[in-house]
């Protein structure tokens, strides 16, 4: 599988220590404007790249991707986004990328925070049924650009979506003085030190509170899930997927 890498910051080199374990990736050339002293070319832009390649991983910023889904379109290139902050515009594009090449995108790469995805499509209704609030909160390392992180936007999505959206999303309480909705769910961002993430998904009632938790100790979990969609992406036809067609293996 021979990969071009759209970023090549932390979560980019995360993806060079996992392909190097494994005989049958290679990277090829990488995209980034400020790297340098790479075993493999690197160009500033992704239109410059003269290498062939069967996918692109893209960890790379928002700024940065509506050139790349341009050129993936105009190349029918499968690519893997990973990148988060993308606004409404951005993920317009990325659908109508996928008309024309195979597209997976995800907030999160994880194999534990899918999972949890899915659980809470079928757990919200019972709890947010009996009167229960919802509350998400993220942690972050210091250099993370965006805020609140899109995982935690797409746990709030498989909550909302269960409730047929009639949910809508609160992010800073602190000029309110209300009594709490119902109908909101709080989403809270800390920012600090080193840490590579954490969510925590909260159900509280009368008496009685429920924690779903998500722990990340190392980017690899996220690298080692974006090698995984390269591979699964490989020779799909033009569509969006998501990690749970990696996880399904559909």
């Amino acid at each position: 599988m021979k990969i071009i890498l759209h970023g090549l910051g932390h979560m980019g080199r995360a993806v060079m220590d996992i392909v190097e374990k494994n005989p049958d990736a290679e990277i090829v050339c990488g995209v980034d404007k400020m790297a340098e002293g790479f075993d493999f070319p690197v160009y500033k832009n992704i239109n410059e790249v003269k290498e062939t390649a069967d996918v692109v991983i893209d960890f790379s910023t928002a700024a940065a991707v509506d050139g790349l889904l341009s050129w993936c379109a105009g190349k029918k290139m499968p690519v893997v986004l990973c990148t988060t902050g993308l606004s409404d515009d951005q993920i317009e594009l990325v659908n109508k990328t996928a008309e024309k090449t195979a597209v997976l995108r995800s907030a999160n790469m994880s194999l534990g925070i899918n999972t949890i995805i899915n659980m809470l499509k079928s757990v919200s209704p019972v709890f947010l049924n009996a009167g229960f609030d919802a509350e998400i909160v993220e942690k972050h390392h210091n250099r993370k650009l965006d805020a609140p992180s899109g995982t935690a936007e797409a746990l709030a999505d498989a909550v909302n979506e269960s409730m047929e959206g009639k949910y809508h999303y609160v992010y800073d309480r602190h000029e309110r003085r209300e009594k709490r909705d119902p109908y909101e769910i709080g989403i809270s961002s800390v920012r600090a030190g080193t840490l590579p993430g954490e969510h925590e998904v909260i159900f509280a009632g009368n008496d009685e509170v429920i924690e779903i938790k998500h722990t990340s100790y190392s980017r690899n979990i996220f690298a080692s899930g974006a090698v995984s969609a390269a591979r699964f992406l490989m020779n799909k036809p033009a569509g969006l997927y998501g990690m749970d067609d990696v996880i399904s293996g559909n």
